[in-house]
């Protein structure tokens, strides 16, 4: 499971022609489904999200989570993070979860999120959007269940 996530001042998520999605300060969460993952990779990249330190406390240091500052959550379901272009010039996508799998774990992913954050909005799943964001920093972290199982190299 992969996850692009900017700390962001504003974004919002029009799918359809219909505004879905709009947080205030908080992260803006692109979320990609591997063939790979399962509820145990959505639980392990839900506990690291809430707890990243990615937002300054009163001295400007990286110290405060996203709970620390009464922030939001808006969720975009985009299977193109499992892009693997290694080969060629056309993205293959053929690592990416099967649609009703990745749904389900990205619907696994938002109600874990639910649980913590009070306001967490969300795009349509399939559908094309429109993503607007001020990304505040900027400030883009990248994240990859399988990194996570990996010991630290010092």
């Amino acid at each position: 499971m992969r996850a692009l996530i900017q700390r962001v001042q504003h974004a919002s998520v029009i799918a359809d022609g219909t505004k879905t999605g709009e947080i205030g300060k908080g992260y803006l969460i692109l979320l990609g489904v591997t063939e790979e993952d399962t509820e145990q990779e959505v639980t392990a990249l839900t506990e690291k999200i809430l707890k990243l330190r990615i937002f300054p406390d009163a001295e400007g240091k990286t110290n405060c989570s996203l709970q620390d500052v009464g922030g939001s959550l808006l969720i975009i379901s985009q299977f193109t993070l499992c892009a693997d272009c290694r080969k060629g010039t056309r993205p293959s996508f053929s690592h990416a979860a099967k649609p009703d799998e990745a749904n389900r774990l990205y619907e696994l992913f938002l109600e874990q999120c639910r649980r913590v954050i009070p306001h967490v909005d969300s795009g349509v799943f399939g559908a094309h959007m429109d993503v607007t964001l001020c990304n505040d920093g900027p400030f883009t972290i990248w994240l990859d269940t399988d990194d996570l199982k990996r010991p630290r190299n010092h």
